[in-house]
C-alpha cells in the first residue's frame, strides 16, 4: 500500500466519522437524512479506493447498486420533506 492510498483511507476514515455524529446527533430529520447520502458517498468513495489500490474491479458493480440505492433514498426522502417545510 502507497502513502496515498493510507492517505485516502485515512481522510475517508474521518469524513465517516463525523458523518456518523451528525447522523447521530442532528437536531433534524432532514440533517440526518443529509448526513445519510454523504455516508453512502464517502463509502461509496472508500470501495473505489480499495478498488483500485487492489487492482480487483469486481467490487463495481456494487458501487453502482450503491449509487442507485442512495439516488432513490434522496428522492424518496426529499419528496417525503416536501410537504413538510417550516
Amino acid at each position: 500500500m502507497t502513502a496515498v492510498y493510507l492517505t485516502a483511507l485515512a481522510l475517508l476514515g474521518c469524513a465517516a466519522a463525523l458523518t456518523l455524529t451528525r447522523l447521530v446527533r442532528g437536531p433534524s430529520m432532514l440533517d440526518r437524512a443529509v448526513a445519510l447520502d454523504v455516508l453512502t458517498a464517502v463509502v461509496m468513495c472508500g470501495i473505489a479506493a480499495g478498488a483500485t489500490a487492489l487492482g480487483a474491479y469486481s467490487a463495481l458493480p456494487v458501487l453502482l447498486v450503491l449509487s442507485l440505492v442512495g439516488f432513490v433514498g434522496s428522492v424518496s426522502l426529499a419528496r417525503f420533506f416536501s410537504g413538510r417545510v417550516r
